[in-house]
């Protein structure tokens, strides 16, 4: 029985020496020391060793069980040691490689030119009042001198939404409503998002839009000349030469469009303004004096003038870009360009 005792130890050791996985100990552990391990069967049969030889051997048997455990456990430790090393070596980080730099965000070119512009007629007095952008037929039209019938309606095609509320072609209405609970002066800037159904290089079916308001008494169109002038010359330039061509707005008379000398040219004519020299900016006029009655202002008591600008035209001609629908494609290779 000692024999075999001394066989199965050896045997033990060999196993636990050449073990390289923690799985494989615990099988070795539960093979010869588990309650069905070859150990753990010798004790059984120790009723069948000699009585004289009884106490040594029984002794023996637990010094080999307990130094086979124990070896298993240092075994087990090693291997262990050994994964986590590994495991280390695998997910350690490189201290050496450069730092993935976090990109600062930055303000969309609309958004840059809405603040700028926002900002020039602040300092001109004026302050910003937004309106809803879906709006009735009334304040779009009817309360702008553009009655059902009027042609001027086929200037600004319109999303009808249901009967008589509309998609806002502009923001015209909140200087109506502006009117409507405010006695003059009133001196407003009102941007926002307008609707109209068009899609090409140079029209996007919404677009951005500022227009101004200024009421009170004895203003004249040299106010409007000489605002218009101001923030012109402080938006493109101090050298920017303009000029007023008169035009027609249903809800503004006079009614002057303003050019400013082509920015890309500088007025010796090019694609970009027909050769003519010129580029259209922005529409303007003195109020007409039905938009005030609709208001409940006296037209023989107090004057006022309009103006309505695009952010993406301003914004295309500040920058130099030719195509407006690259300002809602989100390809981050040309909003780099604005950092």
């Amino acid at each position: 029985m000692t024999s075999d005792l001394e066989e199965i130890r050896k045997q033990a050791e060999a196993e636990i020496a050449g073990a390289a996985s923690e799985e494989s100990l615990l099988e070795i552990r539960t093979r010869y020391l588990g309650r069905k391990g070859l150990l753990t069967g010798l004790l059984r049969t120790i009723s069948t060793v000699p009585q004289a030889e009884r106490p040594a051997f029984g002794q023996r048997l637990n010094e080999v069980k307990d130094a086979l455990d124990e070896r298993i456990e240092d075994a087990l430790q090693r291997v262990l040691s050994t994964d986590r090393d590994q495991a280390l070596l695998k997910e350690q980080i490189d201290v050496t490689l450069p730092g993935r730099a976090v990109l600062p965000g930055r303000l969309h070119p609309i958004t840059r030119v809405r603040q700028e512009i926002y900002s020039i007629f602040s300092g001109l007095g004026f302050s910003i009042v937004e309106g809803p952008e879906v709006e009735t037929d009334y304040y779009n039209f009817e309360a702008l001198n553009i009655p059902k019938d009027h042609p001027a309606r086929d200037m600004q095609d319109t999303f009808y939404v249901e009967g008589n509320v509309v998609l806002r072609t502009h923001t015209s209405p909140v200087q109506v409503r502006t009117m409507e609970r405010m006695k003059p002066p009133v001196r407003i800037l009102s941007p926002g998002r307008v609707y109209r159904p068009d899609s090409d290089v140079s029209h996007t079916p919404m677009f951005h839009q500022v227009e101004g308001l200024l009421v009170d008494r004895h203003i004249t169109l040299g106010d409007l000349k000489g605002v218009l002038t101001s923030f012109l010359t402080q938006f493109f330039g101090e050298d920017t030469a303009l000029r007023f061509r008169p035009s027609f707005f249903p809800f503004t008379e006079p009614s002057a469009e303003v050019d400013i000398r082509c920015v890309m040219c500088r007025g010796a004519g090019c694609r970009v303004c027909g050769q003519s020299g010129w580029l259209e900016i922005l529409g303007s006029g003195m109020v007409d004096p039905e938009v005030f009655k609709n208001v409940g202002y006296d037209p023989e008591e107090v004057t006022g003038f309009a103006f309505g600008l695009g952010v993406e035209r301003m914004t295309m001609l500040k920058y130099g870009i030719s195509d407006i629908r690259l300002f809602f494609e989100n390809d981050w290779r040309f909003l780099e360009q604005f950092r």
